[in-house]
């Protein structure tokens, strides 16, 4: 049996996976909740064995919930749920743990399909979500950061100073700031300040 949670900040969509999922033997919804402290509580109450996590919610994002998800409760299966098909929403949400991603707009049909696969053990990916060319549009634009870059950006992103992040990463201060110089070279921008604003948008954009 699928003992599934959904975390997701937008009741309607809950009714209508609800409703979808209602009459399917093989899945039973644990329960729902509305932003990422609620999950965690939830999860560590009922111990779902999928979840369906919006990216975007109150309180806490789906990035983090999902890190701490997978900490406590490593074969818990984590699908994303998001408006956006950004590449960095996908790479954090794998980053973090996440099985796979789904866009909203996808047809309930594939929800079901999603969280069938990923309980089996597969990774998921929404059909609608084209990899190479997101990938494509970011090369001409913009170097790749590598996945310790992405990491320490989302840190950024939470108003953490270097020595914070130093300290949370287990690295050096000397080497959170090289990243940083790296960072704002290889986007091109022009200092801590446009770096801090990028990482914000990022952060938020999910």
């Amino acid at each position: 049996m699928i003992r599934l949670a959904i975390a997701e900040d937008h009741q309607s969509l809950i009714d209508g996976i609800q409703l979808l999922l209602k009459y399917e033997d093989d899945i039973e919804i644990v329960g729902t909740v509305n932003d990422g402290e609620d999950l965690l509580k939830l999860v560590r109450l009922k111990q779902p064995n999928v979840i369906i996590t919006d990216i975007r919610m109150p309180k806490m994002d789906g990035i983090t919930a999902t890190k701490t998800i997978k900490k406590e409760f490593p074969h818990t299966k984590v699908l994303g749920f998001t408006m956006f098909d950004q590449i960095e929403a996908i790479e954090q949400m794998m980053q973090a743990g996440a099985s796979g991603y789904l866009l909203k707009n996808s047809p309930l049909e594939e929800v079901l399909k999603a969280v069938r696969s990923v309980y089996r053990g597969d990774n998921y990916y929404d059909a609608n979500i084209n990899f190479d060319s997101e990938k494509n549009s970011n090369k001409k634009s913009k170097g790749t950061l590598t996945k310790r870059q992405i990491e320490i950006l989302g840190l950024i992103a939470q108003g953490k100073t270097s020595r914070e992040i130093a300290d949370e990463l287990f690295i050096g201060v000397h080497t959170v700031d090289t990243h940083r110089k790296n960072m704002i070279r290889i986007l091109g921008l022009q200092g801590k300040g446009e770096l801090m604003r990028y990482a914000l948008e990022k952060k938020y954009r999910f």
